[in-house]
């Protein structure tokens, strides 16, 4: 027994239908995600070492004293610069991660 629905109807409902599957997947935006952006952030200086405090001139206890603690405070530059570039690395790929799952695309029914 033949069908009652002619055969042109019936191709452009099918049609139809491959359309609208179709759209829902062309909608969604782009996302580029540069994995490189966020040590654009550290500054230009950082990228040059933390230089030394100089030797003293002085043969006395109080001039190694003072060097010591010159010394000492230019470890503590380049410790806080390393620790800083980490933390400023880290909050970017969070930041980067969060705006990729905001744009990601929710799906209905699992399908679409």
């Amino acid at each position: 027994m033949r069908s009652a629905m002619p055969a042109a109807p019936m191709r452009l409902s099918i049609l139809l239908l491959t359309l609208l599957g179709v759209a829902g997947c062309v909608s969604a935006p782009p996302i580029a995600a540069i994995p490189s952006a966020c040590s654009t952030l550290i500054p230009a200086s950082w990228h040059d070492p933390v230089p030394g405090a100089p030797l003293p001139a002085g043969r006395t206890v109080g001039d190694w004293i003072a060097f010591g603690d010159a010394q000492t405070a230019q470890l503590d530059k380049a410790n806080g610069r390393a620790g800083d570039t980490l933390d400023i690395i880290a909050r970017c790929e969070a930041r980067d991660a969060a705006a990729v799952k905001r744009v990601a695309r929710h799906r209905v029914l699992g399908l679409f």
